[in-house]
């Protein structure tokens, strides 16, 4: 113990002495300010997370607090974002545009039920959805890498026929120039995935075309969850000007947020892109 160390904690005895309290009274008087003083930035932390992601619920939270070095445990997150008043933010109800359906469409089984990608390009997931403008409807469609999660292709227009898939796969292609006979392109059984044109480009680049059993949305979950996260962190309570103006957050969203920043619980709380990133970095070794 050194002069200086011996000098203060008999400075703390005299003080003590003379204020007629025991010394155990002011180191814990010491350790609760320090307790509090931890805890006031970590809620100034918990602020700036959710204020950025204001989606995450406290699993994210916390995992985004540990890469930042942060040593925290995950129930006291949930506790003090509920007295904070900063709980993930919810889906809202969303109008169900209209849509209409030919029968007779040619449709193939699936072919990647228990599949578990190894590595990128080896499925993609493709689904479309709908975002409500002021007096209409406009569509995206998405490519997803079944094993990163990572959005390689989309495409958002007011048109619901085969074009809107097919740029969505052409951004992808384009993107990801994946092996020929390597890759499954997996999607539901609608009608611009069935059509002779999406087939005929997938046939090009010797794509195997795979659809999910009718009615079960679980055989596409991926893409699913995709369409649920852009709709719930994105598209629900947002006013758009018109088709330029929800093109150009939307294509923010993908490409800024959910593929750089979001981070999944699949992928052990990395974005997409990083967790490809640390892929490429294992396999290189």
């Amino acid at each position: 113990m050194t002069s200086e160390t011996t000098n203060s904690h008999a400075d703390v005895q005299r003080l003590c002495y003379l204020a007629g309290l025991p010394r155990a009274t002011y180191y814990r008087h010491l350790n609760r300010r320090s307790r509090e003083t931890a805890e006031c930035e970590l809620r100034d932390q918990l602020q700036r997370i959710c204020l950025k992601h204001p989606f995450y619920g406290y699993r994210r939270v916390a995992a985004t607090l540990r890469r930042q070095g942060m040593v925290v445990n995950a129930k006291k997150v949930l506790r003090l974002m509920r007295e904070d008043n900063l709980l993930a933010q919810r889906k809202a109800p969303f109008l169900k545009p209209p849509a209409e359906r030919p029968g007779g469409v040619l449709v193939v089984p699936n072919l990647v039920r228990g599949l578990v990608p190894s590595a990128p390009d080896q499925i993609w997931v493709a689904d479309i959805t709908y975002v409500h403008l002021a007096r209409t409807f406009a569509y995206l469609a998405v490519i997803l890498d079944a094993f990163s999660r990572k959005a390689v292709g989309w495409a958002f227009e007011n048109t619901l026929d085969a074009s809107l898939a097919i740029s969505a796969l052409e951004n992808a292609l384009q993107a990801r120039k994946p092996t020929p006979g390597s890759l499954i392109h997996h999607s539901d059984r609608g009608v611009q995935y069935a059509s002779i044109a999406y087939r005929q480009r997938l046939a090009e680049r010797d794509i195997t075309i795979s659809m999910s059993r009718p009615g079960n949305p679980f055989d596409n979950a991926k893409a699913e969850s995709f369409m649920k996260t852009l709709k719930a962190e994105e598209v629900n309570g947002k006013a758009f000007s018109d088709l330029s103006d929800a093109r150009r957050r939307i294509d923010s969203f993908i490409a800024d947020v959910y593929n750089k920043e979001r981070l999944h619980s699949a992928l052990g709380y990395q974005s997409p892109l990083e967790f490809e990133t640390a892929f490429a970095q294992n396999k290189a070794r």
